[in-house]
């Protein structure tokens, strides 16, 4: 959405798309901070598997991960996922503001 409350795919000219980020770049900013929450809280050698899926499609931004670190490893893996995906969004937020 533009400031006039037009929807910017209908009322787009091009002249601010150099200022956009490229969908790659989104897609690797975000992959770049949930990567990099994970391996705030664990050593790399703890994590035995890490995935991290993100796509970034018609403006929707979607960040999955998937990490495997011992049951006992503290912080709880879960909550480090989930700090991941709210990071990498942030990032990508950050990206578009900037």
């Amino acid at each position: 959405m533009s400031d006039d409350g037009t929807d910017d795919s209908e009322a787009h000219d091009g002249a601010d798309d150099a200022a956009e980020p490229s969908d790659d770049e989104v897609v690797r900013t975000a992959a770049e901070a949930a990567e990099g929450i994970v391996f705030k809280h664990y050593d790399q050698s703890t994590v035995t598997d890490l995935d991290v899926t993100v796509t970034f499609e018609e403006g929707v931004l979607d960040v999955d991960v998937y990490l495997n670190a011992p049951e006992d490893a503290e912080p709880d893996r879960e909550a480090v996922a989930q700090e991941a995906v709210e990071t990498a969004g942030e990032a990508v937020d950050e990206l578009f503001e900037a």
